[in-house]
């Protein structure tokens, strides 16, 4: 009885090491697990992308690029505000100075108004010009945006609609 008791207890002490083990592997992202391909934009991304580009072949448009490729801060807190985010789409001259941050706000993009507007306040206050729309925008908008003068703005649209909440 007494080897039995011994035995049911290595039994469930084993059984909780595994637990903890398993647990500990999802915290950190499950080492054994393989990363998959995805999809580089999604469907109105890419509508968006080419957009961009016809309305603006003379301007190199970037797609998927690091705030951190734009920002830069000495300390550590300052550059973790912004390390991990994505801007949709930046807009360069040839010289691939910086004329526009582009970003397209979609249906994901509601109730996080207060998270996009910080984004916003990061570019801004960096000096870039800002420019948020609600869906893929005709090829005269995209135009008209950028013949505009390069104050650091968002369309006028959203705004509206930022306003109407």
């Amino acid at each position: 009885m007494k080897n039995l008791f011994v035995l049911l207890a290595v039994l469930a002490l084993l059984l909780v090491v595994v637990a903890v083990m398993t647990g500990a592997n999802k915290k950190r992202g499950g080492k054994g697990e393989k990363p998959k391909q995805k999809a580089l934009m999604t469907d109105r991304e890419q509508a968006m992308y080419n957009r961009l580009v016809q309305a603006l072949p003379e301007l190199v448009v970037l797609a998927q690029v690091s705030f951190s490729a734009l920002l830069t801060a000495r300390s550590y807190a300052a550059r973790n505000t912004f390390d991990r985010k994505v801007a949709d789409f930046v807009v360069c001259d040839k010289a691939f100075r910086v004329l526009a941050v582009v970003e397209l706000d979609d249906s994901s993009h509601r109730g996080r108004e207060k998270e996009d507007g910080a984004r916003d306040v990061l570019l801004v206050n960096a000096g870039y010009r800002v420019l948020r729309y609600p869906r893929v925008p005709d090829i005269d908008r995209v135009r008209d945006d950028f013949e505009s003068p390069a104050v650091p703005t968002m369309p006028a649209e959203l705004m509206d609609m930022r306003a109407e909440r």
